[in-house]
């Protein structure tokens, strides 16, 4: 059983890099490369960190962009939920949004990893749920563009 507030790293092959922050305050901690890749085009690549990880219980990591990766190359993460149960090696899905195959080499920094914590609420079945202000409203109803639209008696649709 590991403490609650540490943060468990594993190497799988000896080309991985133990995860690092920026900066004393940074939020994310920088994943590396455990190999060297392409991420072709308006494409993915699944890449190799070569660690497994055990986040502290309460916990789940995110796997987020870097800034310069995205603003610079056009390069985006995806399906990143690393859950507090999971031994696997982590693996960070890449999608290049750019014309051009970008090139990972072994050691570069590909994402960020952020700990946030979560709330484990039971599930309780009911029948029907309490009335809002913002009722069923999805996606842009909150505010956005064009106008708000109102019923006869005055209330939002």
């Amino acid at each position: 059983m590991q403490p609650s507030n540490t943060f468990l790293v594993k190497k799988l092959s000896s080309s991985a890099t133990i995860p690092t922050r920026g900066s004393p305050l940074s939020a994310g901690y920088d994943l590396y490369s455990a190999e060297e890749t392409v991420v072709p085009a308006r494409g993915k690549a699944l890449i190799d960190s070569g660690l497994s990880i055990a986040v502290p219980e309460g916990t789940y990591g995110r796997v987020a962009p870097r800034s310069g990766l995205a603003s610079k190359h056009s390069i985006d993460t995806g399906a990143g939920v690393i859950d507090a149960d999971y031994r696997g090696p982590v693996k960070v899905l890449l999608f290049n949004y750019s014309d051009a195959d970008f090139t990972i080499q072994k050691g570069d920094r590909i994402a960020q990893l952020i700990l946030e914590r979560i709330v484990m609420a039971p599930i309780l079945e009911v029948e029907d749920l309490d009335v809002t202000a913002r009722g069923s409203g999805g996606f842009g109803s909150t505010g956005g563009f064009g106008k708000a639209v109102k019923d006869v008696a005055g209330s939002l649709i």
